[in-house]
């Protein structure tokens, strides 16, 4: 059975290690980086906690001792059902089954203005052009005199109350205190304000409400300027304006506030959910077509205990692979259609951090809530746990235990794609060529 797997995140890694050195398969992997990437940690790159190849892993160093699974370093563009085949950038590749699990992107809600002056971050490399902005910007500050453009240059403004905005408001508070005015002794960091809107009525919407109120308290202990039900209107580079007519001046605005699924071309728009998810059945399996899955953010399955589709976390990606990877050994192996499994969600809980000590935990089953330096401690082993390497672990947990004791990080670097025809550096923004650096 010839298995082609389109996306190495959580969900595709896992299935290619499901079927890696089964008998009866073929599997191939593409994706158009040549690495895993650790999505949970992309803040903590972004504010220069750690380094890019920490939370990066080589993907055919994963399979260097594979005997059926191999690596295309592609990018889809479209699904040919009626062929059974997929069209990348490189080549075509037929299949007896294919597997989207091509995740998910930022979603700017049809806004082209945001999308063009925001920063997003939902890759290493995404993560490394922020790095380069909030550097380069205090770098900036130091020679203007202009006291209001200053200020627009101090301020930064991250949209989205969910995890990640948690995080790296978190994060920024954290390097305003501690590291920047011993860095750029010339600035007043006094009148650094980081601001964190939230379209809803409250911040981590998705957990307990305990959970909710302890973030907020945080980021205020923190000093992050909370501001729920902003609506974000427009964003000219210069000024974020609110639907409510209020607007903040601000050179850096941090986008975390929607994703969307990555949709090939080629699929049935019938079969397209809200948030451009496919629709599947309870065994992942594209509506009307049994040899087509999709797993992951990209799959939008409704069950009884998730009317709206289950949500866009690694672990529904994980738990789906592992359900799509045993029933294909079933398929494969013939056995009997009455033997495969339908997937139900198991859910173990979620959490968040927002700074040094200070996390929020929920667990559904017993029902129990947690914060402060308990939760941060489970949150940090938890994730430890999760990062793809021994090596790669050795060393974020060698960042993380550097930082809690010197208050410090050592990763602010500002990298420039050399420019070869004038012999100098250029400032261009960070190029993907950098995230091994």
């Amino acid at each position: 059975m010839k298995v082609v797997i389109v996306g190495a995140g959580f969900g595709g890694l896992k299935l290619a290690r499901r079927l890696n050195n089964k008998a009866g398969f073929e599997v191939v992997l593409v994706d158009k980086f040549n690495y895993h990437q650790f999505q949970p940690l992309f803040y903590q790159v972004a504010t220069a906690g750690l380094d890019a190849s920490n939370i990066s892993f080589p993907l055919r160093k994963v399979f260097q001792r594979s005997n059926n699974v191999r690596i295309r370093l592609a990018e889809l563009k479209e699904v040919v059902p009626a062929e059974k085949k997929i069209i990348t950038d490189a080549e075509e590749i037929g299949y007896d089954v294919l597997v989207l699990a091509t995740g998910a992107g930022t979603n700017f809600f049809g806004n082209k203005d945001l999308e063009a002056h925001a920063f997003p971050m939902k890759s290493t490399v995404e993560a490394l052009q922020l790095r380069y902005r909030l550097l380069q910007n205090l770098e900036e500050s130091l020679t203007i005199t202009d006291q209001d453009e200053l200020q627009r240059r101090m301020n930064i403004v991250i949209v989205g109350g969910g995890p990640t905005g948690v995080e790296v408001a978190g994060a920024l508070s954290e390097m305003k205190k501690y590291v920047l005015p011993k860095e750029y002794p010339e600035l007043d960091f006094s009148r650094m304000q980081i601001f964190l809107l939230e379209g809803a009525g409250k911040t981590l919407a998705t957990m307990s409400q305990q959970s909710s109120a302890k973030s907020q308290k945080y980021l205020g202990r923190l000093g992050v300027n909370v501001m729920t039900g902003a609506l974000v209107k427009e964003y000219d580079g210069r000024d974020i304006r609110l639907q409510d007519g209020r607007s903040i001046a601000a050179h850096t605005v941090i986008w975390a506030a929607g994703i969307r699924g990555n949709l090939p071309a080629g699929i049935d728009p019938a079969l397209v959910a809200r948030g451009n998810r496919i629709r599947t059945n309870r065994y992942c399996q594209v509506e009307g077509w049994d040899d087509v899955y999709v797993i992951g953010d990209l799959a939008y399955m409704e069950t009884p205990e998730y009317p709206n589709g289950h949500p866009q976390v690694a672990p529904v990606a994980m738990q789906q692979a592992a359900l799509v990877g045993d029933n294909l050994v079933k398929l494969e192996r013939k056995s009997p259609a009455r033997s495969l499994q339908q997937f139900t969600y198991h859910d173990k809980g979620s959490m968040a951090t927002v700074g040094r000590n200070l996390a929020v935990v929920d667990i559904p089953k017993p029902k129990l809530h947690f914060g402060g330096f308990f939760a941060w401690t489970i949150w940090m082993g938890l994730h430890l746990m999760m990062i793809l390497g021994v090596k790669n672990r050795f060393f974020v947990f060698v960042n993380w235990l550097y930082n809690y004791f010197t208050y410090d990080q050592n990763l602010r670097l500002i990298f420039r794609e050399f420019d070869r025809d004038n012999n100098k550096a250029s400032k261009s923004e960070v190029q993907p060529t950098s995230v091994g650096a």
